[in-house]
């Protein structure tokens, strides 16, 4: 077994954010490194792994409830590993301008979890499509005539992808990381 292998866990409601989640898999393996790639609701064992980036959209103010119920039923294990955060945040034309008031929603969102030290946040634009919303956002005739936009930058994502191995530290044995859980 790898003793660096990676957890990428996402939670979404649209796909965006898996999307994002399988191009920086893809990047880390492209790097050489072992990476295993699964939704939240899905991870219910942290075991084997050294490192965890965790994607989650904002909606409403709020990380998607699958990414807050992960930190919560898994607070013994991360506070052991690294762990890196990317959220999706805004979309549309106005984007840019409401990057500043989203960084600021996702860092209170984070400071629910005090025990929670990510060696990266990364904040990336969002994507929307009025034919992908859910319930109740589809019964919402605002959110229903909102255009289409996509502004996540790609480049910018496999920057931080690509910077994620520095600032994973595997110095520490895998059997030493596990003892220091007590």
């Amino acid at each position: 077994m790898n003793d660096h292998k990676i957890l990428i866990t996402y939670a979404t409601m649209s796909g965006s954010t898996q999307e994002i989640a399988e191009f920086i898999a893809d990047e880390l393996h492209e790097m050489g490194l072992d990476v295993d790639i699964r939704s939240c609701r899905s991870v219910n064992d942290l075991t084997g792994y050294r490192a965890v980036v965790l994607g989650a959209p904002l909606y409403m103010f709020h990380l998607h409830k699958d990414a807050l119920h992960f930190l919560s039923r898994n607070q013994k294990r991360l506070c052991a590993m690294p762990v890196a955060v990317f959220a999706g945040g805004p979309f549309g034309v106005d984007a840019e301008n409401e990057m500043p008031e989203v960084r600021k929603n996702l860092e209170t969102e984070l400071a629910r979890y005090p025990w929670l030290n990510p060696i990266s946040v990364q904040l990336v634009g969002g994507r929307f499509d009025p034919a992908r919303l859910r319930f109740p956002y589809n019964l919402l005739p605002a959110l229903k005539q909102t255009p289409a936009s996509d502004v996540r930058d790609w480049e910018e994502i496999r920057g931080w992808a690509r910077s994620l191995p520095g600032l994973f530290d595997f110095s520490l044995p895998q059997a030493d990381a596990e003892r220091n859980l007590g």
